[in-house]
Order: structure tokens, then sequence, then C-alpha cells
């Protein structure tokens, strides 16, 4: 019986919403996965206080909830030389040498496109 309340406590604090079980990779393309992309990368460069823009590098992992609209999205940005008020930065150079700054971020969001509306639930992001 004891063991049985253990195991309650430890997924109760793991958080049983977030078990990765419940996720399943997708197609990197799949016109919403894209969307959340692009709303993540201008969701970050709005919350940086940094004044050059980060651009979408890669995809590390795109997967979407068994069931749902919410999708984990795993990538790596990097600091461009541009500002963020620019037009294009997905044609702007990366920064190299001292100012080279690369992010990975882990995002999981709730995407309703046809509403446009993008819901972070969670979200890290570690410079490499």
């Amino acid at each position: 019986m004891l063991w049985k309340a253990f195991l309650i406590v430890a997924l109760t604090g793991l958080g049983i919403r977030d078990c990765s079980f419940r996720f399943t990779d997708i197609d990197k393309n799949d016109k919403e996965f894209v969307a959340s992309v692009e709303h993540i990368v201008f969701h970050f460069n709005e919350n940086q206080d940094d004044v050059f823009a980060y651009k979408f590098l890669r995809v590390r992992r795109s997967q979407r909830e068994r069931f749902d609209f919410v999708y984990l999205v795993d990538l790596e940005m990097g600091r461009t030389v541009c500002r963020k008020d620019d037009e294009d930065i997905d044609n702007c150079p990366l920064h190299e040498g001292e100012r080279e700054k690369k992010v990975r971020c882990t995002y999981i969001l709730e995407t309703e496109i046809w509403i446009t509306r993008f819901n972070i639930l969670n979200s890290t992001c570690v410079q490499t």
C-alpha cells in the first residue's frame, strides 16, 4: 500500500500532463508546426533584452500531443547582425567571433491556427 501512495505522489510531482509519452513525432513541414515555430522565434525576440534579432536555424525535435494541438518544439536559433525591428531577419547573416551566440530552446505550446492563437505552456532556453 505504501508503494502505491509513493507512486501517486511521484507521478503528481513529475507532472503527468507534461510526460513525454504523450507526444509523437511529426513532419517538420506540418503547416501548424511551421506556424508554431514562427511564433516561437517572434516571441523569443520580443522577450530578449538584446537589440539584435535571433533567427531560426534548425529543428531538433518536432512532436505533437496525440489528441490535441499541443506541440513540443526543440529548436536552435542564432544571433544575427540585424536588429529586432528590421524587416527581413531570415536573410540576415549571423554574428561571428565574439558576438556569436546560439541558443537551444524547447517549447511546449498550444496552437489554434484557425484563429491564429498560440499559448506557450512551457519554455526553456540555454546558450550553446
